[in-house]
């Protein structure tokens, strides 16, 4: 297959073959190919940062777009499902056909922190993948995740750029430090999980003990087994008791909930599914879940949950899965 920056000289329509490939493959963006194009030119860095940025600025409006015409999406559904035979497409179903490729353009992308990601010593893409760094601990990243890696100046230091990742971590002596959402945590212990939340992050031990600080340096929560901690914008929250094996399942491939919102479990599934799941209906998103599901299998634990819920989802052009 050509690669995209020898199909078109314009950095712009190559910039936007890159993300469209990397949508439907997410291991092209470790690509030697893609590296090689995205650091031949400034001027191809500059436009696969507009076409990331046009990604984050449309997904609201298409969104929205969705809700306010959610009767024509449903007639455009329905169609589709209909025998493939003669159709005729009414003014309404083509404006519906159009919010589609409008709401999988904008929300059919999972958004590559490619800036992130060429900091990062190690990544996951889309699956969860298990790491071994060289003082051998080991550290399970969920999909989508990245860290930096410093073992210099005396002490280990890793940084969280984005996702989650469960630290096994091995004593040296040395101290060993996570940095996330400007915070950090410092490793007391052994087991834990540092999960980032956009704006702070949380943390969750699962053996041993961690000091957590909202912000480097000032005052540290300390952290036993079984604890969770949730920070941001330099401040703490409160210290929760959790079972750990069950919140971090998602090692094992699971995820597990107990009364919590649709609309979470979707988000959450999400990460794992290589385009965007789509839901239409507000209130369907409120209502209480509790359940395990597989990572593997993000559609399939959208059917189980829709036999007990009460909903059906399709899935269109092969990205765009609408939850209705």
């Amino acid at each position: 297959m050509s690669h995209p920056d020898l199909i078109t000289t314009d950095p712009s329509e190559a910039a936007l073959s890159w993300l469209s490939r990397i949508n439907e493959q997410p291991d092209v963006a470790h690509s030697a190919a893609f590296k090689r194009w995205l650091m031949a030119d400034l001027q191809h860095r500059e436009a696969y940062a507009k076409a990331q940025a046009l990604w984050q600025l449309s997904a609201l409006p298409a969104a929205k777009l969705a809700e306010e015409e959610r009767e024509g999406l449903q007639q455009y559904l329905d169609a589709m499902a209909r025998p493939q035979r003669k159709r005729r497409w009414p003014h309404r179903l083509a404006a519906a056909a159009c919010l589609v490729l409008a709401v999988g353009v904008a929300g059919g992308w999972h958004p590559i922190n490619w800036l992130q990601d060429l900091q990062a010593d190690f990544s996951s893409g889309g699956s969860i993948r298990q790491v071994t760094l060289a003082d051998q601990s080991e550290v399970t990243l969920d999909a989508d995740s990245a860290i930096a890696v410093d073992f210099q100046h005396g002490e280990r230091r890793v940084r969280l750029l984005h996702g989650a990742a469960f630290f096994h971590v091995t004593h040296t002596g040395k101290p060993f430090i996570v940095e996330a959402a400007g915070g950090e945590v410092r490793v007391l212990g052994t087991q834990f999980e540092v999960r980032d939340q956009g704006d702070g992050a949380r943390v969750t031990v699962r053996d041993g003990r961690v000091a957590v600080s909202p912000v480097r340096g000032q005052a540290a929560w300390e952290l036993t087994a079984n604890q969770q901690l949730a920070y941001a914008e330099g401040h703490a929250g409160e210290l929760m008791s959790v079972d750990s094996d069950n919140r971090l399942a998602w090692r094992q491939g699971w995820l597990n909930y107990y009364q919590v919102p649709l609309a979470q479990v979707i988000e959450d599934l999400g990460r794992y599914y290589p385009g965007r799941i789509v839901m239409l209906d507000g209130e369907l998103g409120q209502r209480k879940v509790s359940g395990s599901f597989p990572v593997q299998e993000p559609l399939a634990a959208l059917d189980s949950l829709g036999k007990v819920m009460g909903f059906s989802r399709q899935t269109i052009l092969g990205r765009l899965t609408v939850v209705r």
